[in-house]
């Protein structure tokens, strides 16, 4: 517990920032940028996708179903490849986390490392996957209703501190608890037998980290254990780049989204990538330059905690806590709400008021199907399900429950065309 408390005294003053950042990007920077300059195969809309894919606070899972809807509006599979490889593995969150608990040369080299593999994976897949390429097209105008600048930022503080807590906050625990219990099982040096066969290492830890799901943050206090325990910086950035950008559900998305070939190159260019960074790290660039930072971390066991840490430590337990309750915590009432929500101790979602649906227009109302969506891990995950189905002619309204997987569809769409557009994200549709 006590390395536990630890890890989380030097991170939390960043991650708090990292989330506040990642919200003004949510709220502030329109999403049909990440589609408008992606659609061509050449080099320029795979660097486009790499650059915008690598500062944007998407977790692993959430990063999926962003991608397939950048390939419907018409990216191109090389632009796609590079935002699924990009994104994943940092973001302003984990950026601000890493620089926390690794120090400067590891929060620089990973958000470059993830940069150059998006752009050899998207260039490999515009060079020797050019089947299935789609006319690229312009994306529907969607309404948009006009915020003022307060919506803006209260709906920046909500995504930052309520919705991300909700998608990232599992993860993070889990990482802590598996640094912790590394720290107190694994024996010191145990990977220093490794220390002069840093490529066997690397592939150990590979072999390990592609088929778990490991979130871009919650892997560095991971990473952080296995490197007191004696693993070469290399090996750890191996788990930090390999970790987050694959896993068995991305595996199988990309292959039914974009094709074997596509994954084969995918696969090749963060594994290939992984290895060829890690190399350079422990080979060419001082040690010194990726342990100052343990070292500064193993002395904190024994020095003063300063109170804003601690100050920041509980505001992040508070958060984690409040957004796990309300994401693990099922809603019991089904009373219909004005926005087409649900009611809440006679409190609508929206904040208006509750009300009886009139009999009458019940019987004249349009039909109502639930589908059971499998393969959502987060509310990226929901919101691009909902995004897609409530753009279908005919459908009028869109209600989907992440934990139960269940959704309801109000409106004239043909059952057909809604599994369609699940399909289509990634994930697996059934009309109940």
């Amino acid at each position: 517990m006590q390395e536990i408390i630890n890890l989380i005294n030097e991170m939390s003053p960043y991650l708090l920032l990292g989330f506040g950042i990642a919200g003004l990007m949510h709220t502030f920077v329109p999403n049909r940028l990440y589609s408008r300059y992606l659609s061509g195969r050449n080099f320029r809309s795979v660097l486009y996708a790499a650059a915008l894919g690598v500062p944007l606070p998407l977790c692993s899972c959430g990063v999926l179903p962003t991608a397939m809807s950048l390939r419907r509006e018409g990216a191109s599979k090389g632009a796609t490849t590079s935002f699924l490889i990009a994104t994943p593995q940092t973001g302003v969150d984990s950026i601000m986390a890493t620089y926390s608990l690794m120090g400067l040369p590891f929060a620089v080299i990973r958000p470059v490392a993830a940069l150059v593999t998006a752009l050899l994976g998207g260039t490999l897949v515009n060079a020797f996957d050019r089947g299935g390429e789609q006319e690229a097209h312009a994306p529907a105008q969607e309404s948009e209703r006009h915020l003022t600048l307060k919506e803006k930022v209260v709906g920046a503080l909500r995504y930052g501190y309520v919705d991300m807590m909700q998608d990232i906050g599992k993860w993070l625990i889990i990482g802590l608890l598996v640094a912790g219990l590394i720290t107190v099982a694994v024996p010191d040096g145990f990977f220093a037998a490794f220390a002069h066969r840093p490529l066997l290492g690397m592939l150990l830890v590979l072999a390990c980290a592609v088929p778990m799901y490991l979130c871009a943050t919650g892997s560095i206090p991971i990473a952080v254990a296995l490197m007191l325990k004696g693993m070469t910086p290399g090996a750890a950035l191996v788990l930090l780049m390999a970790g987050p950008a694959v896993n068995v559900a991305s595996i199988l998305v990309i292959r039914k989204v974009l094709g074997g070939r596509t994954l084969w190159l995918y696969l090749a260019a963060i594994v290939g990538g992984a290895i060829a960074f890690a190399l350079g790290v422990d080979y060419l660039l001082p040690r010194e330059w990726f342990t100052e930072s343990l070292t500064a971390i193993t002395a904190s066991c024994h020095t003063h905690t300063p109170w804003f840490n601690i100050l920041c430590t509980a505001v992040l337990l508070v958060l984690l806590a409040g957004a796990l309750v309300r994401r693990f915590v099922r809603k019991t009432a089904h009373e219909e709400c004005e926005c087409g929500g649900s009611c809440h101790a006679e409190a609508c979602e929206c904040g208006g008021a509750c009300h009886e649906e009139d009999p009458v227009a019940q019987e004249v109302k349009s039909q109502e199907r639930v589908y059971i969506v499998t393969g959502m891990h987060c509310n990226h995950c929901r919101n691009s399900v909902m995004r897609a189905v409530g753009s279908l002619p005919g459908v009028e309204a869109v209600e989907v429950d992440l934990q139960s997987g269940r959704m309801t569809v109000s409106g004239t769409a043909e059952p057909g065309e809604v599994v369609q557009a699940i399909d289509a994200l990634g994930f697996g549709g059934e009309l109940v």
